[in-house]
């Protein structure tokens, strides 16, 4: 009887001692796996990337956006969309640059009317540097349209709204260009922020304002016998300066008569 328990007791200890070795292989083959799995997600299959990344060039390049932002995803932002077609000589290229496509009428128009800008411009232009006329006259290509700017003692004399007589010849040269326009003249007053005086026939800078506009338009209807309806005209006193009401200059600056050929199409009838 003891001489088996003394046997039992020595068999059970050599039936332990190794079973931690499965354990330490378990755990050691757990970490190759993970290493093995880092390692595969790490490894960027270059050949699938070329696929993908063409992929989605062609699906791109082929797309019809509003926005042209560039021609795939490795490229660079080109222009954004402008709200006129560009302007070329009319005839010589009749389809759309980025499509491919023969341009709208509508697109047709607009191209016309920038060029008819272009050429204003640049006629006016001419005239003020001809006649010498550069501290009197201002003309500039604003996004609004072309912008021709008539100092207040070019026009009117001191606190009065009535034309100069001098006047009259950049006038009706005006009138000329405007005569076959296919868009809107806008005629603004603007004044610096001194009151009328007292003896003023004229209310308050705002009716002064507007009744400078009011005698430039008058010239062109009733002395050039220009179409009413391409006229558009406004009195806005002092509310939007262009210099420094504070000091002399800055005043003279501000009263002035604004003419503007709008970069707008009339409505088609």
């Amino acid at each position: 009887m003891s001489r088996r328990s003394r046997r039992r007791g020595k068999r059970e200890p050599g039936d332990h001692r190794d079973r931690w070795m499965i354990t330490y292989a378990d755990l050691i083959t757990l970490l190759l796996i993970f290493f093995v799995i880092m390692y595969a997600m790490s490894n960027l299959d270059s050949g699938k990337y070329d696929v993908v990344t063409q992929s989605l060039q062609n699906t791109f390049n082929q797309s019809d956006s509003i926005l042209d932002l560039g021609n795939g995803v490795d490229e660079t932002a080109g222009h954004t969309i402008t709200e006129v077609p560009p302007t070329e000589v009319q005839g010589e290229d009749t389809t759309s640059p980025e499509e491919g496509q023969p341009l709208t009428e509508r697109e047709e128009q607009f191209r016309s009317q920038e060029e008819e800008l272009q050429n204003l411009f640049n006629v006016i232009t001419q005239y003020i540097e001809d006649n010498k006329l550069e501290n009197q006259i201002f003309v500039a290509d604003n996004p609004q349209g072309i912008s021709i700017t008539l100092s207040d003692r070019f026009l009117f004399d001191q606190g009065q709204a009535a034309l100069k007589s001098d006047a009259a010849p950049t006038l009706s040269k005006l009138a000329s260009l405007f005569r076959d326009l296919s868009t809107v003249v806008s005629i603004e007053g603007h004044t610096d922020n001194v009151p009328v005086g007292a003896n003023s026939t004229y209310k308050d800078n705002w009716e002064l304002s507007g009744e400078r506009a009011l005698s430039v338009l008058r010239f062109f209807l009733d002395k050039e016998n220009l179409d009413p309806d391409g006229f558009q005209y406004a009195g806005y006193a002092d509310t939007r300066p262009t210099g420094d009401n504070s000091t002399a200059a800055g005043r003279q600056k501000n009263r002035r008569v604004e003419i503007t050929v709008l970069r707008q199409l009339q409505p088609q009838t």
